[in-house]
């Protein structure tokens, strides 16, 4: 069963947006938590265009991994360029969770989660997201505007997600084999 995008939603309450994905992929669990949590030598281009940038950064001061993304999106002729610093947390071989630090981003708040679980012959991602942007977006737009961006793009990340893994697992598996 090849990628597939089984569900996307998209709200907004009181300025923040929650986003909710469920995915299948044909590739390991393991596999395709190495290559979401591979953030250097701007890796995330390959997963999205919308990626610019992406790096490990220098630890926080209790040790815990900071990532670095800049992502570009544009809505009709108003382009937006948006950093985001955050706490990387592997919480279990299956969990992540990431927590935008707001003075170092373009976010008020921003929390991201991903569970990945075997699912048959492959994996189940789904992905949750929290976010207040730290600067305007019309309400009437925003969560269109997300919902549109997240449909037109999701496909081919999740295509591109699913390529890495098994790109990943592949060499995982010759590095096992004896020569």
């Amino acid at each position: 069963m090849p990628a597939t995008l089984n569900t996307v939603e998209v709200s907004r309450d009181n300025g923040r947006y929650h986003v909710a994905a469920d995915t299948h992929l044909d590739a390991p669990p393991s596999a395709i938590s190495k290559v979401l949590l591979d953030f250097d030598h701007d890796r995330y281009q390959q997963i999205s265009e919308i990626y610019k940038e992406s790096s490990y950064l220098p630890p926080d001061s209790d040790g815990t991994p900071l990532v670095y993304t800049r992502v570009e999106g544009c809505l009709l002729v108003f382009c937006r360029s948006m950093r985001r610093v955050e706490r990387l947390e592997v919480v279990t071989p299956g969990f992540i969770r990431s927590r935008a630090l707001p003075e170092r981003s373009d976010f008020k708040y921003s929390m991201a989660e991903w569970t990945i679980v075997a699912e048959g012959n492959g994996t189940r991602v789904i992905y949750r997201m929290d976010m207040e942007p730290d600067f305007w977006l019309p309400p009437f737009v925003g969560p269109w505007f997300l919902k549109r961006t997240l449909l037109q793009g999701a496909p081919d990340a999740i295509d591109q997600i699913e390529h890495l893994a098994q790109q990943v697992s592949l060499e995982e598996t010759a590095r096992s084999d004896p020569p």
